[in-house]
């Protein structure tokens, strides 16, 4: 199978990095935060969240690893503490995660989503732009910029975001892509496509799921679940930023995700096998959400052109891995809550 190396998989002798995930304490950040430890040798690893890290089953004891270490800033509020802590470390290499999520939700409150996806990075970027240490800031972006397509659409898909949240992303993506242009700005952005991991909240579909086979309650299928979204396990997503740092050019945009996409029924309908249950024992059909989008689908040919990735972790494998995280934090994670809280 076509795959390119990065240089310390190839064992050439190269200068240890810093790393920085902001975002770094959700799930994804936490993944990412894992596979830079264990696959690119880093000299430190450096989360940053808004709140301290939660219990074990969320942050999967990222913080007891060797090289790691996190710290409890808010992007949006406490810039100065930030920026104090990037002058200090001077890392290499910035990750952002960091994003007010939930396309869903963003109809209420969408200023919320403006603050903290568009304004809080862009001052960010505009203070990154006067440090001389900063090789690569990778913006993670969001394939629900494109809206809902018909086929597996590229980078140079016309925008079409169809909620509050999915413009304040775009409106950042759109800030690097101009800084890149007129001012050399060192970035990247990859948009992939919905991810899912051990550790995600109890708000999204697999987890909840997987919680709902566990405590006897039922998963509310909006609209029956025919909408189709391109899944990705968050260790892929993690190996591509990965890649992206090592091998890509500076000022490239990438779609990551599956050749193909999943009808949120036949995620269900797998996680409900993957836990030996039926697919009525797990769920109950309810209307569908209000701004729904129908199908997101990417073309991720050029990623694997420049860097050579791909998708690994299939569906039997990752959704055995939920099965297994939700055994294991069963009792944990009984009573935790499964609604999304908008916060600043």
């Amino acid at each position: 199978m076509f795959n390119k190396k990065s240089a310390f998989e190839k064992g050439e002798d190269v200068s240890r990095k810093t790393y920085v995930v902001l975002g770094g304490g959700g799930s994804f950040g936490i993944h990412t935060a894992i596979y830079l430890l264990e696959h690119a040798s880093p000299k430190k690893v450096i989360g940053v969240g808004r709140n301290p890290l939660r219990p074990e089953p969320f942050s999967l004891n990222v913080d007891q690893r060797d090289r790691y270490e996190y710290h409890a800033l808010h992007i949006t509020h406490e810039l100065d503490l930030l920026l104090e802590l990037l002058d200090r470390e001077q890392p290499e290499v910035i990750i952002n995660f960091a994003a007010q999520g939930e396309g869903a939700v963003s109809w209420k409150h969408s200023w919320r989503f403006f603050e903290t996806n568009s304004m809080a990075l862009a001052r960010l970027a505009e203070e990154l732009e006067k440090r001389k240490w900063l090789q690569r800031f990778i913006q993670i972006g969001t394939s629900e910029m494109y809206g809902s397509v018909d086929r597996a659409v590229t980078e140079s898909e016309p925008i079409k975001p169809t909620s509050p949240y999915a413009a304040s992303k775009v409106a950042f993506d759109m800030y690097l892509e101009s800084v890149f242009r007129f001012k050399k700005f060192p970035m990247n952005i990859i948009r992939p496509s919905n991810c899912y991991c051990p550790g995600q909240l109890l708000h999204r579909v697999i987890p909840k799921t997987v919680w709902c086979g566990l405590t006897g309650n039922k998963l509310p299928l909006h609209g029956g679940g025919k909408a189709e979204k391109s899944y990705l396990h968050a260790r892929d997503l993690a190996r591509a930023i990965h890649l992206v740092d090592e091998l890509a050019p500076l000022g490239t945009t990438y779609n990551a995700g599956p050749l193909l996409p999943t009808s949120i029924r036949e995620v269900v309908e797998r996680t409900a096998h993957a836990l030996g249950m039926k697919f009525e024992d797990v769920c109950e059909l309810s209307e569908d959400r209000f701004g729904q989008d129908s199908r997101y689908w990417l073309d991720s040919s050029a990623i694997k052109k420049d860097v050579g990735w791909e998708p690994m972790i299939g569906w039997d494998e990752g959704l055995a891995e939920m099965v297994a995280w939700g055994h294991q934090y069963q009792e944990q994670i009984h009573d935790w809550p499964t609604d999304y809280v908008l916060r600043a």
